[in-house]
């Protein structure tokens, strides 16, 4: 295993398994510039995966990748299409450089959103850094390796009413509908899941966003799928509403350790089933 802190501050820590876990969402870093034209810097965390670098600090030790960024989603969203299209048409999201939180509320102050010029510099500078580190390292496990998993570890609040009704189910796994990942390793995560005290569902709300789609080619050896966590499986989740008060919980890792214990699962599943295909 190795470390580098990649190029821009894009954070990789390298192994040699064919499974390489992209943490795009986890970030908290705000560069002064866009944090003067925000109208809260609480409410541009409020969506931040929180904790998932932390929950999936085993990941290394099974010989899996990981490349993480450390800024905010709120500077530019690195799992959404650059091109602006959106991935569920239709339904309620946010887009590549958000505007207002999942909540609706809003995240600039009057006339401050970022405007294309913005978005343009935010895309050079934060998401195509990003997506380099990934592209690198899918290349050099496809040296060693005929199949790999992309896999996309994220993590939402349990209710967000405005983008889905009621409690999402504790693992959500999207391959965008079969079509991102074999159907072999989809089949071997979502039993993984099956086999814990968690709920889990397959391509429900969440299919998988820009990165599961864009790099999920099976048919070449990249298999790539998301992982939605609900938030209470292994957070302290507080009942609404959300406050500066009691959002984000801290990490606890005794009450994280069931979830830990079955995402390990998940991931080994990933790796042995690629190993078979291979």
């Amino acid at each position: 295993m190795s470390v580098t802190g990649g190029q821009d501050g894009i954070e990789v820590t390298r192994g040699d398994a064919p499974l390489i876990v992209s943490v795009p969402h986890s970030g908290t870093d705000i560069p002064d510039d866009i944090a003067a034209d925000l109208n809260s810097a609480w409410l541009a965390r409020k969506d931040t995966d929180w904790w998932v670098d932390e929950l999936y600090a085993f990941a290394p030790g099974l010989g899996a990748t990981v490349v993480r960024t450390p800024y905010s989603r709120t500077v530019i969203d690195v799992n959404r299409d650059p091109s602006g299209v959106s991935l569920y048409p239709g339904q309620a999201t946010t887009g590549l450089c958000p505007v207002t939180t999942f909540d609706d509320e809003a995240l600039y102050r009057d006339g401050a959103e970022p405007d294309e010029v913005e978005i343009g510099r935010r895309r050079a500078h934060y998401f195509a850094p990003y997506h380099q580190a990934l592209a690198e390292e899918i290349r050099r496990l496809q040296t060693g390796h005929r199949h790999i998993v992309l896999y996309e570890a994220h993590s939402i609040r349990s209710r967000v009413p405005r983008l889905f009704d009621g409690d999402l189910p504790h693992f959500n796994i999207g391959t965008n509908d079969g079509r991102s990942c074999a159907a072999e390793l989809g089949a071997a995560v979502a039993d993984a899941c099956a086999t814990t005290t968690f709920t889990h569902v397959v391509n429900g709300r969440f299919k998988g966003g820009y990165t599961t789609r864009h790099y999920g080619q099976p048919a070449q050896g990249v298999h790539a799928l998301q992982m939605e966590l609900a938030c209470r499986g292994y957070l302290h989740e507080p009942a609404q509403p959300f406050t500066p008060e009691n959002w984000p919980p801290g990490f606890d890792p005794g009450h994280a350790q069931p979830m830990r214990a079955a995402l390990t699962r998940v991931l080994q599943a990933c790796i042995d089933t690629v190993h078979r295909m291979s």
